[in-house]
């Protein structure tokens, strides 16, 4: 009997599609899903959604229809237990392998047995987590929850070829703890990433100073690492391109990040100010997860024992999303104290999952 998904609720975005398999994989419970991102100006899949499934499918042994690029519909019939072992997946675009991870993921955590993945296309795009983030965000989370992972940025990846590539590796739990993240402590450190490939060393050091300078003003003690690759580097990707991502480590362990992505004709010390100041603005709502974090810790809570709370700085749609995903494939049971665009108090009854 599956479970019939439309796939314009909330935001109407690819993430109800990567939630959407990722909880039938490790639920062995049949999803449809209709109206696959009728919302966006591109609708149905796009190549990095079909990598996506694909890779879920691979792990839970599921016969899948409609996969194919402009898609509106699927359907997904996981037939096993999930598997473990070692795989190779390519986007074959500039698609990015961090939403194709927050997919795997819980498929990975649930496996039989060990696994690693090689995922090949964007690791630093709009719209997108990049992989600092996965590591340095979002893993620790997940860490305290029970959950044993590890990624590893191998080659960056930006638009148009992609061509980056990312390693993962998981060792199965049998299940995960709850959490609660409620409480803001003082901001210990601020520290941060300016990188960029194929293009002149000065961009990354623009961006770091301007963002020191910022939030040097504000009394933070700040550590920016500067990484300019070119070709001759293993690690450089196969087009030019920049970014910045900073952390706000707080009391207690918790992260905040926020990032930008270099744009054509947008000067460097844009960039650094507008990622300064979005990381002042989350540090502002005095709340211990950020928006980004909040939207993708909704599946973990959901999976794990017992109840979940945690206090976010911004209640975005796609937070709202998840939360309607979860409940019509889980049942649980979620209460948000907020309202969107605002800082919210989510807490979550998670249903308990336990490895066979």
């Amino acid at each position: 009997m599956f479970v019939e998904i439309d796939g314009s609720i909330g935001e109407g975005g690819g993430q109800i599609l990567r939630n959407a398999v990722a909880l039938s994989a490790v639920l062995l419970k049949p999803v449809r899903i209709k109206n696959i991102r009728v919302k966006r100006s591109n609708p149905g899949l796009r190549p990095q959604h079909l990598t996506a499934v694909k890779a879920v499918a691979a792990l839970s042994s599921a016969e899948v229809t409609g996969l194919s690029v402009g898609s509106l519909e699927i359907s997904f019939n996981p037939l096993r237990r999930l598997q473990g072992g070692s795989l190779k997946f390519d986007a074959g675009t500039a698609g990015s392998t961090t939403l194709i991870l927050q997919s795997l993921m819980p498929a990975m955590c649930y496996a039989s047995k060990p696994v690693e993945v090689e995922l090949r296309g964007g690791t630093n795009n709009p719209m997108a987590p990049p992989v600092e983030y996965l590591q340095e965000v979002l893993l620790p989370v997940i860490e305290k929850m029970g959950g044993k992972f590890k990624i590893e940025l191998v080659k960056r990846g930006f638009y148009p070829r992609g061509g980056g590539v990312v390693k993962a590796y998981s060792i199965p739990v049998d299940t995960l703890k709850p959490i609660r993240l409620v409480e803001f402590k003082n901001v210990k450190k601020i520290r941060g990433l300016s990188y960029s490939c194929r293009l002149p060393g000065h961009i990354v050091e623009r961006m770091a100073n301007t963002v020191e300078n910022i939030l040097g003003r504000e009394g933070y003690d700040i550590d920016i690492r500067r990484e300019a690759l070119q070709p001759n580097n293993p690690k450089c990707s196969l087009d030019p391109g920049c970014g910045i991502i900073l952390l706000a480590e707080l009391e207690g362990g918790i992260v905040i990040g926020v990032d930008k992505l270099g744009e054509k004709g947008v000067p460097s010390e844009k960039i650094g100010e507008e990622a300064a100041k979005e990381l002042l603005g989350e540090i502002s709502r005095e709340a211990p997860v950020d928006k980004h974090l909040g939207d993708q810790l909704v599946i973990w809570a959901c999976l794990a024992e017992g109840t979940s709370q945690y206090r976010v700085t911004n209640l975005t749609k796609h937070t709202t999303t998840s939360i309607e995903l979860c409940r019509i494939i889980t049942n649980t049971y979620v209460e948000v104290d907020g309202v969107e665009g605002e800082p919210a108090t989510i807490t979550i009854e998670g249903i308990g999952l336990r490895r066979e």
